[in-house]
């Protein structure tokens, strides 16, 4: 049976670490991260969390290596919901990056939470 865009979604998840908007909060305000939004640049001139960068996830597996080469740097990925974040994150685990977490509920769960935002 052919498989649904949520089914390889929820395989994806099962294979990474998420964490939720107080989560993201927290190491945000720690540094050392790199925020990865892979929306697309219209969704992100919208709004996206401080410090964040933007690359595409249809591009995501191309240019996170030339932008952030080093693989055990810390990278929180999101998206708009948290589904094509969960997928790059998966595909960016296979390449070999050993500390990523999608956000849970993407940009809208940050923004449910009250976080900041930037323009």
């Amino acid at each position: 049976m052919p498989k649904t865009f949520m089914d390889l979604v929820n395989e994806a998840r099962s294979r990474i670490k998420e964490i939720d908007a107080a989560q993201a909060a927290r190491e945000l305000d720690a540094g050392g991260i790199a925020v990865v939004d892979v929306r697309e640049p219209d969704e992100f001139r919208q709004g996206h969390l401080p410090g964040a960068i933007n690359i595409p996830r249809g591009v995501a597996e191309m240019g996170v290596p030339q932008v952030l080469p080093d693989r055990e740097a810390r990278i929180i990925l999101y998206c708009a919901g948290g589904n094509r974040s969960a997928l790059a994150a998966d595909n960016l685990v296979q390449m070999g990056y050993g500390n990523v977490a999608s956000l849970s509920g993407g940009f809208q769960g940050w923004v449910r939470a009250g976080q900041a935002v930037s323009r």
